[in-house]
């Protein structure tokens, strides 16, 4: 008989943390030893039936929260159909309907197209195999502090060494990295401009740049915000060098902005789009969305996975944007966005310790300093809070080029009381953290 799924498992966290170590690499790494037994919306148990409000979402995967019951009906419908077949040998329509979904979301004036794959590092390489198709040049050039997956091209374009490139190396060709514009560490937009323009000077011609790469808001960089002057700039570069302007769109995308993209947020439309994470609503599935000259450029073949647009996740997928509509997530994102906001400005009078609050819509951050001085970094701290906070039961994320920033990915459809209740027991961690 399967085990009532409502009841803690007879293990504990210690019992399967100790089989884990006993068959799983050191490289995998696991945050908290707590093993999951069940989840609900923003709520987590454990294997030992400890409740958890979860401020983390998978990391951005769970927008729509665990097991949303219309996500998990699609899903089982679905499965009661066919569950994989492989696009490129025969084809199934949720996979079309999605991208017909995808291409019309798309900001920008132009005709688009959209495939599908299954992670947002997938997502990420395929946009720079379009983007060198497309201009017949091989350079990158992407960004300090910014994430695009743990393969070995995206771990090239990703700028952070510990702990995602660190003895990995060495990395595919032809990656520059130009500064993310950073007022508080002090890397203003013209810097940040001045140093793309340093690396055509410097590093590689302008006309031999196949794509510039940035997130419309830097997830493991530390939830920093791109500017829209420093946009404008980039773009404009662009068109002046005949360049593929790509916005990763993994972590910020699927509404956790306030918008459905966070480049909607733009004064100017990228080229290409990398979606995934929150899109399948805990499902694996991504996306490349862009100009349809460009996108048509690699040949029949070039594109493409066996597992690329599962028919189960094309289904989770698209239902993902029926409760995005049905439940007005988008609004409901802005309005978690003034919460946080609000509680954490609260909070950071409170506490010297909380050098900036910052994020666009949901995607909220604070950033942990020493001594109320916001270019003293607090690592430790901000360690010791998450620490403490699993302890007391919510779910924290750090990230951060300084490792010293508390991100939120909550699901959008938590509750008040619920954001309330974490907000409580963040600032309990923080008082308990800077004790220690």
């Amino acid at each position: 008989m399967p085990r009532d799924s409502s009841k803690p498992s007879s293990q504990n966290n210690a019992e399967l943390i100790a089989r884990r170590r006993a068959v799983m690499p050191a490289g995998v790494g696991q945050t908290y030893n707590v093993f999951v037994d069940r989840a609900v919306n923003a709520e987590v148990w454990d294997v030992e039936g400890k409740r958890y409000v979860d401020f983390s979402g998978g990391i951005a995967v769970l927008n729509t929260g665990h097991q949303h019951p219309k996500v998990i009906a699609a899903v089982k419908a679905q499965l009661d159909k066919v569950h994989h077949t492989c696009f490129q040998v025969l084809a199934y329509e949720p996979y079309v309907e999605l991208c017909e979904r995808l291409v019309a979301l798309a900001p920008g004036n132009f005709a688009k197209k959209a495939f599908l794959l299954t992670t947002g590092a997938e997502a990420v390489e395929n946009a720079i195999k379009i983007a060198r198709s497309a201009t017949k040049r091989q350079a990158v050039i992407a960004f300090g502090g910014g994430f695009h997956g743990r393969t070995l091209l995206t771990m090239g374009l990703t700028g952070k060494v510990a702990p995602y490139k660190a003895g990995f190396g060495p990395f595919p060709a032809e990656i520059y990295h130009a500064k993310y514009p950073n007022a508080m560490h002090g890397v203003s937009v013209a810097d940040a401009i001045a140093s793309i323009e340093a690396i055509f000077k410097y590093d590689v011609e302008a006309e031999r740049v196949a794509a510039i790469i940035l997130e419309p808001v830097q997830g493991e960089g530390g939830f920093y915000v791109a500017p829209p002057e420093f946009v404008k700039a980039v773009r404009a570069l662009c068109d002046q060098h005949g360049i593929v302007m790509i916005a990763d769109e993994v972590q910020a995308g699927a509404g956790r902005t306030g918008t459905w993209l966070a480049c909607e947020q733009w004064p100017v439309a990228p080229d290409l789009i990398t979606m995934a994470k929150s899109i399948g609503g805990g499902f694996p599935i991504s996306a490349v969305i862009g100009k349809a000259e460009i996108m048509d450029k690699p040949g029949p073949g070039g594109l493409g996975g066996t597992y690329a647009g599962s028919p189960i996740a094309c289904a989770a997928a698209l239902a993902v944007l029926e409760v995005f509509e049905e439940e007005k997530l988008l609004d409901r994102s802005k309005a978690i966005g003034e919460l946080l906001t609000t509680g954490f400005q609260a909070m950071a009078q409170r506490h010297k310790s909380i050098a900036d609050v910052r994020g666009m819509g949901a995607m909220v951050a604070i950033e942990l300093c020493k001594n109320g001085d916001p270019h003293q970094p607090d690592a430790e701290l901000t360690k010791r809070v998450c620490n403490e906070a699993i302890e007391r039961g919510l779910v924290l994320l750090s990230c951060g080029v300084y490792a010293n920033v508390i991100r939120v990915l909550v699901p959008l459809t938590a509750s008040d009381a619920l954001l309330q209740e974490g907000l409580k027991l963040l600032e309990e961690s923080l008082v308990a953290a800077s004790q220690a």
